[in-house]
């Protein structure tokens, strides 16, 4: 039995008679770095994925979170793939490649870099062919050629300036595990994108992917929606120091063990308000807005942790939930292997390594109501082939050069919060018509407004290229109106509790009966089955729960969470939706059938943390511990000061190699023959020493200046960024990843993120402004369902529509 592979005593959690919706595509992937990632996702939602490896096997087998001698991260990240063998140092091995190349639909690689194997070359023979070209920085630009780890990452993506708490000196490292595997569900997507734009145009392209920049898009990304918790305030609106937003999400102390939760809307709040005992302090109807309670909460949660106090933390979340509270236990990585809501909604399978008996993440879908999985453990060397199965991207009866790939997409955008801008837009950026379907009465969370303004930068951000449909669900005329909007449409996009678009009369049987070609996007805390499955949850609450939270803390402080300021992991959550959503469409082009996706955002971060929690249900006494900025395995690793008021650089410098060059670029070459640092253990038991001496080189120099030293002497290192360093960076300008973003309610132009990856094909994300509540009510029923202005207007009194009566209001400073 392969590694990782389902144990007999438990069927597969994917049927046999599931048609994964990548059918027939064919992806090489010459991957060997730490974005394996990305054709696990493929191979999952269906492709056949050519795994290619040297004589000697991909270094990766024997890297990562290892079980003896075996790679578990290897299986993960490869399970459902190929195996086959080829020898890129011959020319035989290189002409192998260009002819699988030439029968493929997508090749994905990083650092291949031979004459023969060009993007232009491999296309020759393809014109259809996709090339994802993955490197940490780009191949071009200020910083193309530097090296980088996921710490390094986190320090140039600013995810670090704001990691960690005021009061402690130095900013906190995120989690490693987080880093790598959210830039694969970016360049996941750019995939999909790039295979739609295929189906478009009828031509192929070559994607060049930074995963600096894909995480600057995907990992709390500074010009996007942010979470309603903010209150619309942008992250370019934060003080310069690490915020302290623990009154976002504040965790309480139960008897035995945290609580956390998630008090955002007046109804939550009443909830919480009868919960503590309606006490008269807080009973002023002020306390409904959500900053009245910030200002409050030296007062407010006091009484809150004397509550919590006297109950377990099973109790407090079960009483939260019948308050209408959300509340979440924070679980150790070790309670979420025994945690029985989360093997019965699928995210976890039993699973054998060798003999020996473990349970593994199950992967990130489920598709038609089915979790698919991988298709198969991990191949061995050379264990694979190509079929002759591929049937390639259906490309449209209408494809022409030049369209955008959701041309003639019709959109029905029913999303909420961060996940539903963010689905919305991804689609609406290349073309779709997507119609935001809300109301003024029970608004989007991303629509709360500070200062009266009638927008926000964030809302700006997440709802750009949409038009804006106020209708009344909740009566009989809005839901007929959706029903005709549904026999019109392509997709519905949803990401509500479990059970509420049923509730509408909407399930997916009722949505087939409408339109047989319909796709939904699903999208909730904990999926859609189990015993948690329609429990309140919030990505602070659902990071809580799958153990990622306690991992986002100083180590020993008791309440070092640093993790509350984040938006994680609504951006994946949303890429991964979009990409199975493409998908679908391509498996509809097949079958001429819709279908149906349905994701978790616990499995997002599952999914991330697979290997290790692997690890652990192989061996009883580990756990996963927060590690704070000391990583271990050797020295001259982690966080360093640089010149200035609170400036930092990360140096994560690994092996003998590295450490010399570290010594000799400071000045002190004699520590290479100093048998205190002659290994990498002696190096870590004097960490204490060799920090002090590299303290004393940084600290001269500022980040930027020093990175760039111990770049050029080989040594993976980077600045912490901030907003505004990030806004002027050479780098980034050079490589266009910035545009503006014009919103007439507000005054002067927003930056904004400029698609995925620098192509050749795939023309700019469209920058029209985001629409105001119920801005297009009157255009989207005249145009779409040809409704006469007579019949708008009685809906309207009725109030089944509802019309803006804000597009006029004068732009206000954002």
């Amino acid at each position: 039995m392969s590694p990782t592979e389902p144990s007999a005593d438990r069927p597969p959690a994917d049927r046999p008679s599931i048609d994964r919706p990548l059918t027939g595509i064919r992806v090489i992937d010459a991957v060997d770095g730490p974005m394996q990632t990305v054709g696990r996702i493929l191979s999952d939602l269906g492709a056949e994925v050519l795994r290619i490896e040297p004589p000697t096997g991909s270094p990766a087998r024997s890297a990562g979170v290892l079980h003896g001698d075996r790679s578990l991260t290897f299986d993960l990240r490869n399970a459902g793939k190929q195996s086959i063998v080829v020898d890129l140092t011959t020319a035989d091995g290189r002409r192998t490649l260009r002819d699988l190349a030439a029968d493929a639909d997508l090749v994905i690689r990083d650092g291949v870099a031979h004459a023969d194997l060009a993007s232009s070359t491999l296309r020759e023979r393809n014109p259809l062919l996709v090339v994802l070209d993955i490197s940490d920085f780009g191949s071009f630009g200020d910083r193309a050629g530097w090296s980088a780890t996921p710490d390094v990452h986190a320090a140039v993506s600013t995810v670090l300036s704001r990691s960690g708490l005021p009061d402690v000196e130095e900013p906190l490292l995120p989690p490693e595990l987080l880093l790598y595997e959210s830039a694969a569900v970016q360049a996941v997507w750019t995939a999909m994108l790039e295979l739609a734009h295929v189906r478009a145009t009828g031509v192929g392209d070559v994607a060049d992917f930074s995963v600096s920049e894909g995480l600057l898009q995907i990992l709390d990304p500074v010009f996007g929606v942010s979470g309603s918790a903010r209150a619309g305030v942008a992250l370019t609106d934060l003080p310069r120091g690490r915020p302290d937003a623990r009154h976002y999400y504040p965790m309480f102390a139960a008897v035995d063990g945290m609580v956390r939760i998630c008090v955002l809307s007046r109804r939550q709040w009443r909830g919480m308000f009868e919960w503590l005992g309606s006490p008269p302090e807080f009973a002023d109807p002020e306390f409904d807005k959500v900053t009245s309670r910030y200002r409050a909460k030296d007062r407010l949660y006091p009484a809150i942790a004397a509550m919590f106090a006297t109950l377990s933390v099973d109790d407090a979340v079960e009483q939260g939930q019948r308050f209408g509270v959300p509340t979440a236990g924070l679980a150790s990585s070790r309670e979420v292997l025994a945690q029985r809501a989360f093997s019965e909604n699928g995210s976890f399978e039993p699973c054998t390594v060798g003999d020996q008996p473990a349970l593994r993440h199950s992967g990130w879908y489920e598709i038609d109501d089915t979790r698919i999985g991988a298709k198969a453990g991990a191949p061995e060397l050379g264990a694979g082939s190509a079929s002759n199965s591929r049937t390639g991207v259906p490309i449209a009866d209408d494809a022409r050069p030049g369209r955008r790939p959701f041309d003639g997409l019709r959109v029905l955008d029913l999303g909420v919060i961060v996940v539903g801008a963010e689905l919305g837009r991804l689609f609406g950026d290349y073309g779709a018509e997507v119609i935001k379907i809300e109301s003024s009465a029970f608004p989007d969370g991303s629509r709360v407004i500070p200062r009266h303004a009638p927008i926000t930068e964030s809302a700006s951000w997440g709802f750009r290229n949409r038009k804006s449909l106020g209708l009344n669900l909740r009566s009989d005329e809005g839901r007929r109106i959706f029903a005709d909007l549904v026999r019109t449409s392509d997709v519905v996009l949803t990401n509500f509790k479990p059970g509420t678009l049923a509730k509408l009369g909407f399930d997916m049987d009722a949505l087939l009966d409408l339109n047989p070609g319909i796709i939904l996007s699903e999208s909730s805390a904990f999926g859609n089955h189990g015993p948690w499955s329609r429990r309140l949850g919030y990505g602070p609450l659902v990071r809580a729960s799958a153990g990622l939270s306690g991992l986002w803390s100083y180590p020993g402080e008791s309440d070092g969470y640093s993790d509350a300021i984040t938006v994680f992991p609504d951006h994946l959550v949303a890429r991964l939706n979009a990409s199975a959503i493409v998908a679908l469409l391509m498996r509809r082009d097949r079958t001429g059938r819709g279908g149906r996706v349905s994701t978790a955002q616990v499995d997002a971060i599952f999914a991330a943390m697979a290997d290790h929690l692997l690890a652990q249900s192989l061996d009883a006494e580990r756990e996963l511990r927060p590690e704070g900025n000391d990583r271990g395995i050797d020295a001259f690793r982690g966080l360093y000061p640089a010149a200035g008021t609170d400036e930092w650089l990360v140096v994560d410098a690994v092996g003998d190699d590295q450490f010399a060059a570290v010594a000799s670029l400071i000045g002190r070459s004699e520590m290479r023959a100093d048998p205190r640092y002659a290994t990498a253990q002696s190096r870590w038991e004097n960490r204490a020493e060799l920090r002090k001496v590299l303290s004393e080189w940084t600290s001269t120099r500022t980040p930027f200046d020093a990175a760039a030293h111990l770049q050029a002497a080989g040594v993976p290192a980077g600045p912490m960024m901030r907003i505004p360093d990030i806004e002027a960076d050479p780098h980034l300008r050079g490589r266009g990843v910035f545009g503006e973003l014009i919103q007439p309610q507000l005054a002067g132009g927003l930056i904004t993120n400029l698609g995925e990856a620098r192509t050749q094909n795939l023309r700019p994300p469209l920058l029209q402004p985001a629409p105001l509540i119920a801005e297009h009510t009157r255009g989207v029923l005249r145009d779409v369902l040809g409704s006469t202005d007579d019949e708008i207007a009685r809906l309207i009194e009725l109030s089944v529509l509802e019309d803006d009566v804000q597009a006029a209001k004068p732009a206000v400073k954002g």
